[in-house]
């Protein structure tokens, strides 16, 4: 699943100026953090709603992305 998100997804959240690390993946779960611009989207879990059926629709796998939110460095002021 970490190439799948690497080539596939990635290059497509990276278009719109986002950012995101794998995390890991339970077989069911996919664990991502999202940064850049997607740390501050406010249709983020849209996003993620559709992350999981691109992956439905080119693996036929079921996955639930579960995602966190890393703040630019400059938010914790």
């Amino acid at each position: 699943m970490q190439a799948y998100f690497e080539k596939t997804l990635l290059p497509l959240l990276r278009g719109d100026g986002g950012e995101a690390e794998f995390i890991g993946f339970d077989g069911q779960t996919l664990s991502l953090r999202f940064r850049g611009e997607c740390s501050k989207c406010g249709v983020l879990p849209r996003c993620a709603a559709w992350c999981e059926a691109k992956i439905l629709r080119d693996t036929g796998k079921t996955v639930r992305i579960a995602f966190t939110r890393q703040k630019p460095y400059f938010w914790d002021t």
